[in-house]
């Protein structure tokens, strides 16, 4: 009996029933997958990675985690003692006046002469608890599950951390690409606008050619301001991640030099459980949901408890450290059975077994979830690089129609109109181009994390 027995029966870990392959993803069976891929190789652009490795070493979440793990670690150490005795040293001294009617009154006027009673005690007491249920080990169980959990939390904040500088450095050079089509654009309006006003002063036009030419112009400028503002306030989150104060984040690099992936191998569904640090945790928060339902189920059963202590004890202060006359030694064992605490037990039992369900429902929800970011970032992916090739051959079309638009007007054979729209289309085409490029990269950056990589 003494060895321990459980007294709950563990609910394992659940296998979720996962299709043979991602959605929108070609069927293999190799196992093989991009999250093998450590992240300095994976993204490659030398810039990112000094970015990457300030915000490991700087990022104060990730110093939150490790410093979880600490404290886990210490409370873990901390179970591991649940099986030892637990010893106390003591030192008493009183003095007690009992009325002089009563029973001690009387007594210690009779036999010892006196109106007050003095004690003395110095000792040592020791008490251990049989772990027959299984409670001690259960919360072992529980202390290490929630330690491991600090260990995935931290691998989890990790991986979040290299998608989302990654995410934020892409969006750094689409504002980058994004601010230097707006300025060439301005400068084209800026010669479309003088060569207008030259022909009003001739005639040739009337005072709404400018007006409409100036608007247009003023179009492309109001972009510019607003791109730098956003430029600015992508530099200061990404100084945030990397745990510095606002500054400049120099760069020089281009999007369109950016390595996009093409040979992308996802692996099985199955091996997304394995690797992904949140599903980890969803597997040891119910392995702590575990331990607890033990827990509370050994507390309504009977503990044996054995007791002893020893010392030294005297009625007057001249005899406390008189040897051997002064010592006394205690032994005993008892079995205490609860009957009735208001239902607290049971109580603390039922709600244990609830915790337990909703455990393994996370689990299940946070399979499912991420199968399901795996599959988004697989449609971003490919139809991202259908949209790309289209935007490529609008972008260079309308292009063609402007310097071809601004060719006829020179000589005469167009009008304004058709170069302030052939102005406006080629901007818009080569803002949204910049963008599908960064939605691109971002959706491999999300694809990498969603397959559990970046935190090794």
């Amino acid at each position: 009996m003494l060895t321990g027995c459980k007294v709950s029966k563990d609910v394992e870990t659940p296998q979720p029933d996962l299709p043979v392959a991602y959605r929108n993803a070609i069927t293999t069976a190799d196992t093989s997958t991009i999250a093998d891929i450590e992240w300095r190789t994976f993204f490659p652009d030398a810039t990112l990675q000094q970015l990457i490795d300030k915000a490991l070493s700087g990022n104060y979440d990730l110093q939150q985690a490790l410093k979880n793990i600490e404290a886990s670690r210490l409370l873990l150490k901390q179970s591991k003692w649940g099986n030892v005795p637990q010893l106390n040293a003591y030192v008493t001294a009183s003095s007690t006046i009992p009325s002089e009617n009563s029973l001690n009154g009387l007594s210690a006027n009779n036999f010892l002469g006196t109106s007050h009673v003095e004690n003395y005690d110095a000792g040592l007491s020791l008490s251990w608890e049989a772990d027959i249920w299984g409670k001690i080990s259960s919360r072992k169980k529980e202390a290490l599950a929630q330690y491991l959990k600090t260990e995935e939390a931290k691998k989890a904040i990790q991986t979040e951390l290299v998608s989302g500088v990654a995410q934020g450095y892409y969006n750094l050079l689409m504002l980058d690409a994004q601010l230097s089509v707006a300025r060439k654009n301005l400068d084209l309006g800026n010669n479309t606008v003088r060569i207008i006003r030259m022909q009003f002063e001739s005639g040739q036009v009337t005072s709404l050619a400018v007006e409409q030419a100036e608007a247009q112009r003023l179009n492309a400028a109001q972009i510019v301001p607003m791109l730098e503002k956003e430029v600015v306030l992508q530099e200061n989150a990404l100084s945030v991640l990397t745990g510095e104060l606002p500054a400049e984040v120099a760069r020089i690099a281009s999007i369109d030099l950016e390595p996009v992936y093409e040979d992308i191998s996802t692996g099985i569904p199955a091996a997304v459980v394995s690797r992904r640090p949140d599903i980890k945790m969803f597997e040891y928060d119910l392995a702590a949901a575990n331990a607890r339902v033990g827990v509370t189920k050994a507390q309504m059963y009977p503990a044996l408890n054995i007791t002893a202590s020893g010392g030294l004890n005297s009625f007057k202060s001249d005899n406390w450290f008189n040897m051997p006359s002064s010592l006394f030694g205690m032994v005993a064992g008892s079995i205490a059975q609860p009957l009735l605490n208001n239902k607290r037990l049971r109580t603390q039992y039922e709600v244990a077994k609830v915790e337990r369900e909703k455990a393994v429902l996370a689990f299940r929800q946070g399979v499912l979830v991420a199968v399901s970011e795996v599959s988004d970032a697989l449609v971003k992916i490919e139809k991202l690089k259908e949209e790309q090739q289209f935007a490529e051959q609008r972008v260079a079309s309308l292009q063609r129609a402007t310097g071809n638009a601004d060719k006829l007007f020179n000589s005469g054979m167009a009008n304004y109109l058709e170069v302030i729209t052939a102005q406006g289309n080629v901007l818009q085409s080569e803002l949204d181009l910049a963008a599908l490029k960064r939605d691109q990269l971002s959706a491999l950056a999300e694809l990498y994390k969603a397959l559990g990589g970046g935190w090794k």
